[in-house]
C-alpha cells in the first residue's frame, strides 16, 4: 500500500455525517503585544461550551513558515497534497462560475483595473465595479476581440470588477507571470513566460489579447484595461468521492470556493448568497450528503482590510448558527480555516489555523474556549492541515482498519 494514498485505501462509504465550517482566513495575532487575537477576543459562547467537549489543534496550512493562497489553503483541508495538488487561481475562477472547462484549456482571472493618460495604473481594481458593469464589459470583449483561427476566447464574469478568462484550441504554456503590477503609478507588466523559448507562442497571444482589450476598453472611464493573474491549464482532477467515498456539498456563496469544490467533484450549490441561505440548503440535503463544506468569506476580507473589530462581529454572526447546525446531530463537526489573516497584517499569514473536532468519539480536551491560546494546548497539537479530513473520517468511523 502506497503511504501517500493510505486514507483512499482505508475509506469506506457510511451513513456518518461530517460538517466542515470553514472561517476563511480565522486565524489572527495580536493587536498588541500584551493583547488578544480576534478569535480571543470575540464572545462566541456556543463554540466555547463544544470546545469542552472536543479535540483541538493548531495545524499548518501547508508548512510551517509557508503562507498560503486560499487555493493550498481549501485543497488542504479536503485532504489533498496542497503542493503537488496546487492549480493556479484562474482554473479555480472559471470553475467558480460554472464553465464548462475543457482538458488543456488556459485559464485566467483578469481584474478590470484604471490607466490614466500615460497608461500607468490608478485603480487596480477600477472603483470596484459592480457586477452588471463587469457583465456589459465582458460582453463588450467577447464581441470585439479577434483571434487566430482554431483559437476560441471566453470572457466570463465573476463579481465586480473580477472575471474569467479561458483560451482554448491550442497547445498552451501557463507558467507565466501574472500582469498586475500590484501597486499604483506604474505601468501594467507584459506576461513573461518563465521558459521564453516554451511559452513564446502563448505569450504572444496574450500580448495581442492585452492590446485589443486596451483598445476597445479606451472610451471607459474606470474599467479601461485589464490585468491578468493565475494562469492555469485545466487537468482533472480525482473526486472526493472517489478517493475517500464522500458524497460531498458544497456551500459557498464567493466564486471561487465554489470553483475549489468543484476542482474535486463537489456538488456545488450555485445560488447560496447569506449564511442562512447557507443553512437552510445544509437542512434540506442534509440525508442526502456525507460531507457538507460551508464557507465563510468574511473573517478573512476584514482581515485583509485590517478591521480586526469587524473580524470579531463576523466570528460572533457565525457563534449564533452554531446549535442550528449541530440540532443535525451530525457525527463530526469541524471548525477550522485555511489560513491566517491577522487584521494587524491585513494579509494571509503562515500562522497556524485553530481547529476543533467535535465527536462523541473525540477525547476531550477539556479546555474552556476555542481560540489560539487553548488550541496550542489541545491533544491534536501541531500538523499539516492535509490530516484533518483523515482526522475527521476515522472519527465518523470511515476509515477501516489496517493491517492483520
Amino acid at each position: 500500500m502506497d503511504r501517500r494514498n493510505i486514507i483512499d485505501e482505508l475509506s469506506v462509504k457510511t451513513d456518518s455525517k461530517i460538517i466542515m465550517l470553514v472561517m476563511d482566513g480565522l486565524g489572527g495575532i495580536p493587536l498588541q503585544p500584551d493583547g488578544k487575537t480576534e478569535l480571543e477576543t470575540a464572545h462566541k459562547p456556543n463554540l466555547n461550551k463544544i470546545a469542552v467537549r472536543s479535540s483541538m489543534g493548531l495545524f499548518d496550512s501547508v508548512a510551517p513558515g509557508v503562507t498560503p493562497g486560499s487555493g493550498p489553503g481549501h485543497l488542504g483541508l479536503f485532504g489533498y497534497d496542497p503542493i503537488e495538488s496546487n492549480i493556479g487561481r484562474g482554473v479555480l475562477a472559471a470553475l467558480g462560475v460554472n464553465f464548462p472547462l475543457q482538458h488543456g484549456d488556459l485559464c485566467m482571472r483578469i481584474n478590470f483595473c484604471t490607466i490614466d493618460s500615460e497608461g500607468k495604473v490608478t485603480d487596480r481594481r477600477a472603483g470596484r465595479i459592480p457586477n452588471e458593469e463587469c457583465v456589459r464589459l465582458c460582453k463588450k470583449l467577447n464581441e470585439k476581440i479577434k483571434t487566430p483561427q482554431g483559437l476560441q476566447i471566453f470572457l466570463t464574469p465573476v463579481k465586480e470588477h473580477r472575471a474569467s478568462v479561458v483560451l482554448r484550441g491550442k497547445n498552451f504554456y501557463d507558467d507565466i507571470e501574472d500582469t498586475d503590477p500590484q501597486k499604483t503609478g506604474v505601468l501594467p507588466l507584459y506576461p513573461a513566460a518563465k521558459d521564453p523559448q516554451a511559452g513564446a507562442d502563448t505569450i504572444k497571444i496574450l500580448k495581442d489579447i492585452i492590446t485589443q482589450a486596451k483598445k476597445i476598453l479606451s472610451d471607459e472611464k474606470k474599467a479601461n484595461m485589464i490585468l491578468m493573474r493565475g494562469f492555469a491549464q485545466y487537468r482533472q482532477f480525482p473526486s472526493i468521492e472517489k478517493r475517500f467515498k464522500l458524497k460531498s456539498l458544497a456551500l459557498a456563496a464567493y466564486p471561487m470556493y465554489r470553483g475549489l469544490a468543484k476542482l474535486i467533484g463537489m456538488d456545488v450549490n450555485w445560488d447560496v448568497k447569506t449564511l442562512d441561505d447557507q443553512l437552510d440548503e445544509l437542512e434540506k440535503q442534509y440525508n442526502n450528503y456525507d460531507f457538507f463544506f460551508i464557507h465563510i468569506k468574511y473573517t478573512d476580507s476584514s482581515g485583509e482590510d485590517g478591521d480586526f473589530a469587524r473580524k470579531v462581529s463576523v466570528i460572533e454572526d457565525v457563534d449564533k448558527v452554531i446549535p442550528r447546525i449541530l440540532k443535525l446531530k451530525p457525527e463530526v463537526f469541524i471548525v477550522t480555516c485555511d489560513h491566517s489573516t491577522p487584521a494587524k497584517m491585513s494579509a494571509h499569514s503562515w500562522h497556524t489555523v485553530p481547529t476543533l473536532i467535535y465527536s462523541d468519539l473525540c477525547r476531550p480536551d477539556g479546555l474552556p474556549e476555542y481560540d489560539e491560546s487553548n488550541c496550542r494546548q489541545g491533544s491534536l497539537s501541531r500538523y499539516e492541515s492535509k490530516q484533518i479530513l483523515p482526522l475527521a473520517m476515522a472519527h465518523a468511523m470511515k476509515l477501516k482498519k489496517f493491517g492483520a
